[in-house]
């Protein structure tokens, strides 16, 4: 593996002040996340730490200690850019600037440097385009929020190297992330591929008027949402046995939904302007009061299951 001392995390917004969250656990990095403007970087930073602190995961002078590690900069010719040994880019999801990024990247950084992209739903293959040394690039999708969920999919395109995959998915293991390789490059990767699918049936389930949208929830929260994090879905097919997974799938499947285009339902909401949290409507009502709950909720359930 080649060796990592020196990150660079290129853009300081939401997904930037998580993931350097994650590496200011190190003391041995050298981290540093650049932006082109300071828009409260550290006071950001350090508010990710604040539910740690107040769920007892860690104590206020430790969140203080490891938000001085980090560095903050808005010179794009300091010598963490320049001598980093892997980035990590963070901007918006526009395929024309990460494309550009990386392009200007390349004429600062060494030769050698990794370059990761933070992306959910863009081909690594495809923003690496403009590369000359195209190899040197791996898909690295982060899930929001990124130090309170464990998962980095870290995603070969058709020109990564074998070498730059398993040094970055060794290096975020070593960062206490769960890191899986996603041999392919197919839109969605592997976990979004799987969220969509149960999303589609989900909202089918409530154009057909079998559920509302409240039951469908509560009705995967107390079933197999309950046990997901602990079983999988291809150990539970072996558990219960590949034969009844057979079974249930030639009764079922037909039954499904199979539609390659968005719902309907979802359709017809958006051009209501009923966006879900954004405006207080979605597939449920949500009064601000509630979308704070529900945010909060989500952190200190994340929290309770951090190793």
């Amino acid at each position: 593996m080649k060796r990592i001392e020196r990150v660079l995390i290129y853009g300081g917004g939401l997904m930037g002040k998580g993931i350097a969250h994650i590496f200011s656990g190190d003391p041995k990095l050298d981290v540093t996340v650049y932006d082109i403007a300071d828009n409260g970087f550290f006071e950001g930073l350090l508010a990710t730490f604040q539910e740690l602190v107040a769920a007892g995961r860690i104590s206020r002078e430790e969140a203080l200690s490891r938000a001085r590690r980090v560095r903050f900069t808005t010179d794009f010719s300091c010598p963490a850019i320049t001598k980093a040994d892997l980035v990590i880019e963070n901007v918006y999801e526009n395929m024309a600037l990460k494309q550009d990024t990386f392009a200007l990247l390349e004429t600062v950084c060494r030769e050698n440097a990794v370059f990761c992209t933070d992306t959910s739903v863009m081909s690594p293959t495809e923003i690496a385009a403009k590369l000359k040394y195209k190899e040197r690039l791996v898909g690295t999708h982060f899930w929001n929020p990124a130090y309170l969920i464990p998962l980095v999919e870290v995603v070969k395109s058709r020109f990564t190297s074998d070498e730059t995959a398993h040094t970055v998915l060794e290096f975020l293991t070593a960062a206490g992330k769960k890191a899986v390789l996603c041999k392919k490059d197919v839109p969605g990767f592997i976990a979004n591929r799987m969220q969509h699918a149960l999303w589609r049936e989900a909202l089918y389930i409530v154009e057909q008027g079998i559920a509302d949208a409240a039951t469908v929830d509560e009705a995967v929260k107390a079933s197999f949402g309950l046990r997901l994090g602990q079983l999988g879905p291809l150990e539970n097919a072996d558990m219960i046995g590949l034969d009844l997974a057979w079974n249930a799938h030639d009764y079922l499947l037909e039954h499904l939904c199979d539609s390659h285009r968005p719902s309907p339902l979802l359709e017809s909401l958006k051009a209501e302007g009923k966006l879900g949290f954004k405006t207080g409507e979605g597939l449920q009502s949500w009064t601000p009061e509630r979308i704070a709950q529900a945010k909060r909720d989500l952190n200190a359930y994340l929290i309770r299951h951090l190793p």
